[in-house]
């Protein structure tokens, strides 16, 4: 952690070099998050409901997605940046450093810009908590740091996964933007509107589900079940089997020869 920070620390000293630049950016990712929210509310205001979902309970769970996916975009950029890695050599020698690749590979990039969509998502809850009627007891305030640390979690494992297949082709897959990006886009609302079968594809193989939709019906009282509560930690095992793919395709990587 203490070199971790240090490394952050760096970031920190280069982005403030060019101050003007690093605020301006921050401003326009707010400004282009908050366009993206006025479509909510412009639909929201004509049909007042979704599915059974208000205006504020609808912005909570836009809330929770955008957070989590700002968070990891900030802290896990190395690897949505992995393919130039590999083109221009750097794995190699990330490889024969005394330090964990996936420590390196997190620490070299850390993408502070981000934290225009995290203050924008701040805003948004800063409204939807107390907007909505929901009864804040300790567990249901759990729930909610579960649903953004699940996010974190799922959103990173897709990230890794996005890296890992970069082993096996000449650059990244741009397909792999229908989970992340997209997940985002269309985590504006519950995913459950999309219909059973993406449902069922955001539950069991893409938990996305698992840390946005399960969770809003306990947070709402249209489930009592507390394992609704949980399934955000349900969401976090999605890392395994992205940490396990991870390390079959650090096997097979062949160095650039450079």
């Amino acid at each position: 952690m203490k070199l971790y920070l240090r490394y952050f620390s760096i970031h920190v000293r280069s982005l403030m070099e060019y101050k003007a630049s690093f605020f301006m950016t921050v401003a326009g990712q707010i400004l282009m998050s908050f366009t993206g929210y006025f479509t909510i509310w412009f639909m929201m205001a004509r049909y007042r409901v979704v599915q059974g979902f208000d205006f504020s309970e609808v912005s909570l769970c836009y809330a929770v997605v955008l957070m989590a996916f700002s968070l990891t975009e900030c802290f896990f950029r190395g690897f949505d940046t992995f393919p130039s890695v590999l083109a221009n050599g750097e794995f190699d020698r990330i490889m024969v450093r005394p330090r964990g690749l996936i420590f390196q590979v997190l620490a070299q990039r850390v993408e502070l810009t981000r934290i225009g969509r995290l203050i924008q998502a701040l805003f948004v809850f800063a409204w939807a908590v107390p907007a909505s009627d929901i009864v804040w007891t300790w567990n249901r305030v759990l729930t909610l740091l579960l649903m953004i640390g699940g996010g974190v979690a799922v959103f990173s494992g897709l990230f890794i996964i996005y890296a890992s297949l970069c082993f096996f082709t000449v650059e990244g897959l741009e397909f792999m933007n229908i989970f992340t990006d997209g997940g985002r886009e269309f985590g504006r609302y519950p995913y459950s509107i999309y219909g059973d079968g993406v449902l069922r594809l955001l539950t069991f193989v893409i938990p996305l589900a698992l840390f946005q939709y399960y969770p809003l019906l306990y947070l709402t009282g249209r489930a009592e079940s507390v394992y609704y509560m949980l399934t955000p930690l349900i969401g976090c095992l999605f890392l395994i089997p992205c940490l396990l793919f991870w390390r079959f395709g650090v096997r097979h990587f062949k160095s650039t020869g450079s």
